[in-house]
């Protein structure tokens, strides 16, 4: 019984002298990670964004119209889409010329387009496809500069038109081109 008392009094003290050395080593090993992890992040932003710092405006000058058909106010749509978005996602001011970044365009693309045919020979699913061709300057680093086209689409059913869910599609598709525009200039994606 002594002997066993005599091991567990043992077994105490080298876990007090265990957890010491534990204890003193735990700040160093938390300072050496954390230095580790911020070196290797470079530029980083909680909000998914990595620009520059240097980076404080972004300038939408307005996006035109370009192909027939769509909404008459479709340009002003994007426009606004694409300016909230920087907005709210990024500590850019928004100004009116002269921005750190610069996004122009055209809407190139409003096409209805047949897609899964039936046994019929008829269209199973129509679909509402929207191009935009954005041009990107960052007046900071000009190796960032880019011109692309950016597309999405919504598909409705056959038996609906294209007014019967217009104002429900048109919507989320230039929700989607304004976010793969967002990640191409801001995210750098």
């Amino acid at each position: 019984m002594k002997l066993m008392k005599n091991k567990v009094a043992t077994n105490k003290k080298e876990l007090s002298v265990k957890n010491k050395k534990v204890a003193r080593l735990l700040p160093l090993f938390l300072l050496l990670n954390l230095s580790l992890l911020s070196q290797s992040c470079g530029v980083y932003s909680f909000t998914g964004t990595t620009l520059s710092p240097n980076i404080k405006s972004v300038t939408v000058n307005n996006f035109t119209l370009a192909t027939a058909g769509g909404p008459a106010n479709l340009p002003l749509t994007f426009n606004e889409k694409l300016k909230e978005y920087y907005q709210r996602y990024t500590n850019l001011k928004v100004v009116p010329a002269n921005g750190d970044m610069v996004l122009e365009g055209n809407i190139t693309g409003y096409d209805l387009l047949a897609v899964a045919p039936t046994a019929q020979d008829q269209a199973g699913v129509n679909r509402l496809q929207i191009t935009v061709l954005a041009r990107f300057y960052n007046n900071k680093d000009e190796t960032k500069n880019f011109e692309q086209p950016f597309s999405f689409y919504q598909d409705f059913p056959q038996g609906q038109t294209l007014s019967q869910n217009e104002s429900r599609l048109v919507p989320k598709i230039l929700d989607q081109i304004v976010l793969d525009i967002f990640n191409k200039t801001a995210a750098d994606w």
